[in-house]
């Protein structure tokens, strides 16, 4: 298996996807609407993943991509787990917090991760015991050990009326008087965590694409990353906690109201 010649994959498909980003934010979109009226796409999202797609498929062409908006359409051992454009929300306003992030699954291990945030020029990789790198320089979590005076993120789902779990989880971090951010892009968010910019983050109902790349980022900098019962994560589970280690189980025993 040869990484290094699919990292450069991967980081010329968030490259190229960056480009749609900017050309659209330049240019103006269209945009529509999915499950609710705040679960937007663009244009940026669909050609995005379209040009990463056939980016891969010109190298790769036996690989597989599990993409957001065109989902998985065959089986294989190399699979390519993409979301053109995480924060699409974000993009839309012109918040400038949203990214691509493409991860790499080799057998049934994430072996690859890429989260470029394409408004900062800010690139967060790793490979699978290589480490983790902020714009080629290795980075680690933090070294935070209380949870109280921690930095915490979380997301919500799109219809917070009818799935309601998360309201209840962050509820129980801010009556402990704890920070919590709610920026928007798990991708991001992870990557954040594997920066040491964020101590911890947790968030339930993701996709795989979500979480992929920031999965591995967070792990090959020394942190954890767990099921919302501090199980071991596996790919597809959708309840996800990460951190810094330190403060893991304080968090999970926030989340549960311990």
């Amino acid at each position: 298996m040869d990484l290094r010649a699919y990292l450069q994959t991967a980081l010329d498909a968030a490259y190229l996807a960056k480009g749609i980003h900017q050309y659209y934010q330049e240019k103006g979109f269209t945009q529509s609407t999915k499950s609710t009226p705040t679960d937007l796409v663009t244009q940026a999202d669909h050609e995005s993943e379209a040009a990463i797609r056939e980016l891969i498929a010109s190298r790769h062409p036996d690989h597989v991509v599990l993409g957001e908006e065109q989902g998985q359409d065959k089986e294989g051992a190399f699979r390519w787990i993409v979301d053109p454009l995480d924060g699409t929300v974000n993009y839309a306003h012109g918040f400038p917090f949203y990214a691509v992030s493409i991860g790499l699954e080799a057998h049934g291990e994430v072996v690859l991760g890429v989260v470029l945030d394409t408004a900062r020029g800010e690139l967060f990789t790793a490979t699978k015991g290589g480490g983790a790198y902020l714009n080629g320089r290795p980075i680690r979590v933090s070294t935070r050990s209380t949870l109280v005076g921690s930095l915490l993120a979380t997301g919500f789902p799109y219809d917070v009326n009818k799935d309601t779990e998360n309201l209840t989880y962050f509820q129980r971090a801010l009556t402990k008087g704890l920070m919590v951010r709610r920026p928007g892009a798990a991708a991001l968010d992870l990557a954040y965590v594997a920066a040491g910019r964020l101590d911890g983050f947790w968030e339930v109902k993701l996709n795989p694409w979500d979480v992929a790349a920031g999965w591995l980022i967070v792990s090959e900098a020394g942190g954890r990353v767990t099921g919302l019962q501090g199980e071991e994560y596996r790919l597809g589970n959708r309840y996800l906690v990460a951190s810094n280690g330190l403060i893991h189980q304080p968090l999970l025993d926030t989340i549960h109201g311990r």
